[in-house]
């Protein structure tokens, strides 16, 4: 069964090697480093060209079939001759987000629709890798998008079979749906470089097209989708669109019939659905839609996503990765003081458990005790958005520590009474809510 491995290169800025020519330094780089490991990043280069051209070398994840299996694969360098390497090279662009306007026909409104910028972006930069979840929702997303641009590409015949580019994460706040659609519209700028020339994101103000004037919402958005199709009418630019918060734009309208909602939000998820089935006809685009309130969205929006995922607060595997990735980065600026010798190793979540299994304390090696002190500080953070797990570190060094410089067995002593903290807080929280 063929194992696909991704790598991405990030061009340092004023490069102009050849890309046929970089990629087979790069490959020449991998054969005489040994191998390649999942998840990995190579940033020191033996080849002299390669120090004058690349900034990092970046071993993505890895699939067999359709699964995802770097727990399988584990790891140990895999020889280049064993897998299919996929090879992209990029380079960031640093342009920050610009603001979109649209002005009413008539001129009496001018409202900031949107916010745009190119891609890839520094903003953006690794903001894929910090996203940990216990399902293969990455994945997911990836061969959503990469299936959706394959049958655009071929001229599969949408009256035969029905996509219409659009998915929709949905889930409680702060388990990083926002997050992950602009990390994936990061990840495709640079997946589909070979495809586009270049790509765009943009991020439509759901709240800013609400107009004042009675029954001009709807044109608002009417507008807002113009400006996307003037982009899109550039057949070499892929264009990814976010609709945070979408149940803002796509209110029930059952629930607007019963007069609970204004009567002009009708006309905003009419002239929503409208544009959406517009959107089918151009192949460069993809339309990502977050909402907190899944409930309150219209079933006609729902049902025109084609994945529609449930992303929820980190099981305990997720928050044991999320926060070894919080301490080691602690640790490289010296937050957490451990010399060299002494750095922890930490331990994947799997093998833990595994080497933890009737093991007495005594038993236990310091590597061990590390990655054990940090299953208890997972465990008890369960039910925590991922929000708040990347926010504990901080919080811990705020409320317990008294130095600039902390030992790793402080740092998660203190971590697991700022955990205790925090669910006492949002437990405070939805008991007032109640009331």
């Amino acid at each position: 069964m063929e194992t696909n491995v991704h790598i991405e290169v990030l061009r340092q800025e004023k490069s102009t090697l050849p890309e046929g020519e970089l990629k087979a330094l790069v490959i020449q780089e991998l054969k005489n480093a040994g191998g390649i490991v999942p998840s990995s990043i190579i940033t020191f280069f033996k080849n002299e060209t390669l120090k004058n051209h690349v900034e990092e070398i970046r071993v993505c994840e890895v699939f067999n079939s359709n699964i995802e299996n770097e727990e399988i694969w584990g790891q140990s360098p895999r020889p280049l001759e064993d897998v299919n390497v996929q090879i992209y090279i990029y380079r960031l662009n640093s342009d920050d987000m610009q603001a979109e306007l649209i002005t009413m026909e008539d001129g009496t409104e001018v409202t900031c629709a949107a916010n745009h910028c190119l891609l890839p972006n520094v903003e953006f930069h690794m903001l894929w890798e910090s996203l940990v979840y216990d399902t293969t929702v990455k994945h997911q997303l990836l061969k959503c998008a990469e299936t959706t641009m394959l049958f655009s590409q071929k001229g599969v015949n949408p009256t035969i079979i029905n996509w219409n580019k659009v998915v929709l994460l949905h889930g409680p706040p702060g388990s990083g749906k926002t997050s992950l659609c602009k990390a994936l519209a990061q990840k495709l700028s640079i997946r589909l470089s070979h495809m586009y020339r270049y790509a765009e994101f943009m991020e439509i103000n759901s709240h800013s097209l609400f107009s004042k004037y009675f029954s001009e919402s709807g044109k608002l958005v009417t507008e807002m989708f113009n400006k996307i199709k003037e982009q899109l009418a550039f057949k070499e630019s892929f264009v990814c669109v976010l609709i945070d918060e979408v149940e803002s734009l796509a209110r029930a309208r059952d629930a607007v019939l019963a007069g609970t909602e204004p009567s002009d939000a009708i006309r905003v998820v009419n002239a929503l659905l409208t544009q959406i089935d517009i959107m089918k006809r151009y192949p460069n685009v993809l339309i990502l839609t977050t909402s907190n309130l899944s409930n309150s969205i219209d079933l006609a929006f729902v049902d025109r996503a084609d994945l529609k995922i449930y992303i929820g607060p980190p099981e305990v595997s997720a928050i044991y990765k999320i926060y070894s990735s919080c301490l080691d980065e602690l640790i490289r600026v010296k937050v957490i003081d451990c010399q060299e010798k002494s750095k922890p190793h930490w331990h994947t979540y799997t093998d833990a458990i595994k080497m933890l299994d009737g093991k007495t304390e005594d038993e236990i090696s310091e590597c061990l005790r590390n990655s054990k002190h940090l299953l208890e500080v997972s465990k008890s953070s369960v039910g925590l958005s991922g929000r708040t797990l990347r926010k504990v570190p901080f919080l811990t060094h705020v409320k317990f520590i008294g130095s600039h410089i902390v030992t790793i067995e402080q740092f998660l002593n203190a971590m697991l009474k700022t955990v205790e903290e925090c669910k006492e807080e949002i437990n405070c929280f939805v008991k007032k809510e109640s009331c």
